[in-house]
């Protein structure tokens, strides 16, 4: 599947074989190219919670208004992000040719040091490429997905102990799905969308 094919297939799909089991090889496959992802200064800020046991699986769907596709899904991964890792990103930079490290690194911590507001802001632009990512993946594999955030954050992050310096960006459901999604609702024009140049 192209990518052009990939973008045009992906739908929000609900209603998952909640007895298909994705393999250890394709879980891989698609964690693997889920962390090719770009994020700023390659921070690689995401982290993904792979979420297998089926009753802490029943624990979130309470938690997500009794949606589905929380247990039917052969995979549910709940997207995070550490918002501190700024503070070690020089690790990511190892591969670089020094002369690169010498520039770059240098930057990153003047760039987000005491500002909260950045540093979330940057979690949630990289979360949202990387569930992009994921689903286009997805999709290219035979699954389909479904990006969600209809759940308790708060309780969503005490049923996986989520650290204090990360925050949850949204679920993402992946599996074969049963049911079709409804035709999609409508997309705006381009010329209501795509500005040139200025407002």
């Amino acid at each position: 599947m192209n990518t052009f094919e990939a973008i045009e297939q992906r739908r929000a799909v609900k209603h998952y074989d909640a007895e298909h089991k994705m393999t250890d090889d394709e879980v891989q496959q698609l964690m693997s190219h889920a962390i090719l992802s770009p994020t700023s200064f390659n921070i690689q800020n995401w982290r993904f919670v792979l979420v297998r046991d089926p009753q802490l699986r029943v624990q979130l769907r309470e938690a997500a208004w009794d949606q589905a596709q929380v247990t039917d899904a052969s995979l549910l991964v709940v997207l995070c992000a550490n918002v501190k890792a700024w503070e070690t990103a020089d690790r990511c930079w190892t591969q670089a040719p020094q002369a690169v490290q010498d520039m770059l690194v240098p930057m990153i911590a003047p760039y987000y040091k005491d500002k909260e507001q950045d540093q979330r802001d940057e979690a949630m632009r990289s979360c949202g490429i990387a569930a992009q990512t994921l689903m286009l993946s997805a999709k290219d594999m035979g699954y389909d997905s479904c990006p969600m955030v209809g759940f308790d954050f708060e309780k969503v992050g005490e049923l996986i102990n989520l650290p204090k310096d990360h925050l949850i960006s949204m679920f993402v459901a992946i599996g074969k799905r049963i049911k079709d999604p409804w035709p999609r609702p409508g997309q705006l024009p381009l010329n209501e969308v795509v500005i040139e140049n200025q407002f």
